[in-house]
């Protein structure tokens, strides 16, 4: 008895090592010391000291059960962006900027070739969010998870000048709400979306015209990652009064933790294009509008909050940015929360 024939291949986590490692580079940046193998990653906080109090910021999180629609379409290489979305976009609300990511895989058989697809997914996250990925762990567990499935999650760290930190302390009636477009449902709400549509390959192979594609390339779709645009609307000058990113919880549960006590988001649903994988979820599933909005972005990764006079700006450099910007409401004087026209 050896520990390969107990369900761990060592061989195997040694060539997913290999594999992953030019994938890994292209995440690299200056401050980052050393390379990949160690049994820690160090970052340099040289390049920060002049800011007059700098903070770090933050996140952590996994792709949940939209994994389980990975399994089934065999496909890996994006659920890694929906893992460093789900981080980095937290930190952005903040007004932070993203330094360094860390991943977390956990695996029934380490195939080294699925291990090496993930993370470059992984790696392409960072890339779009400029973080460097100076670590990870995968972990061969038999017995423990199927030899075909995983779990993955992480965790990446930021930072912001205090004075810059995001807080809604100072929403006022009358500021604008301007949000982003997301690219469909994102990371959240897969247990309920696995309810509504079979999770069979015919049923996600088929073609939906309202969608312009499959079921499961709809689904699939990785997670949108807004550092750079938020980062855009900064260097224009803009002052981000309040950000939420729209998570698990939807509307009602993530817009009100930008607003301060006595504020009320107003948000107008017919302002924007609401994404139609959403209107055909809620058909399928004849699911309330209330629940929807409840549960998912409904085509809204990003909701900002903005003095009106800054709103134009703002939209310029977001689409500059590469991103589909809206005005979808404002606030007013009220209890804390939010409401739909």
């Amino acid at each position: 008895m050896d520990y390969k024939n107990a369900g761990v291949d060592i061989e195997a986590g040694y060539k997913s090592v290999e594999l992953m490692k030019k994938y890994v580079k292209e995440t690299m940046r200056p401050e980052v010391l050393g390379g990949l193998g160690g049994f820690s990653g160090a970052f340099s906080l040289a390049g920060i000291k002049n800011m007059e109090k700098p903070t770090l910021v933050s996140g952590t999180d996994g792709v949940g059960t939209k994994l389980k629609l990975a399994f089934l379409l065999d496909k890996h290489d994006t659920v890694g962006i929906d893992c460093v979305a789900m981080c980095v976009n937290d930190i952005a609300c903040a007004g932070g900027e993203p330094l360094f990511f860390l991943d977390y895989i956990a695996c029934g058989k380490n195939y080294p070739e699925k291990i090496a697809t993930i993370v470059k997914g992984v790696a392409d996250g960072c890339i779009q969010s400029g973080a460097a990925l100076i670590g990870g762990e995968t972990a061969e567990m038999p017995g423990f998870y199927p030899e075909d499935e995983y779990d993955l999650a992480g965790f990446a760290v930021g930072v912001v000048d205090e004075k810059n930190l995001i807080t809604g302390a100072d929403i006022k009636p009358g500021d604008v709400l301007v949000g982003i477009a997301s690219s469909g449902v994102h990371s959240n709400g897969f247990s309920l979306v696995r309810k509504v549509f079979d999770m069979t390959k015919e049923s996600l192979n088929t073609y939906y015209d309202e969608l312009g594609k499959t079921l499961g390339e709809a689904l699939i779709a990785p997670t949108k990652i807004y550092v750079k645009a938020l980062k855009a609307v900064k260097e224009a000058g803009v002052t981000i009064k309040g950000c939420s990113h729209i998570t698990g919880g939807g509307f009602y549960e993530n817009i009100p933790r930008m607003l301060p006590d006595g504020a009320v988001a107003v948000v107008n649903k017919n302002s924007y294009d609401i994404s139609p994988i959403f209107n055909l979820l809620k058909e399928k599933g004849a699911l309330e509008e209330k629940m929807m909005y409840n549960t998912y972005n409904m085509g809204l990764g990003m909701v900002l909050a903005l003095d009106k006079d800054q709103v134009g700006t703002a939209m310029e450099a977001i689409r500059a940015a590469g991103e589909a910007p809206y005005v979808v409401g404002h606030v007013e004087a009220g209890e804390k929360g939010v409401a739909l026209c």
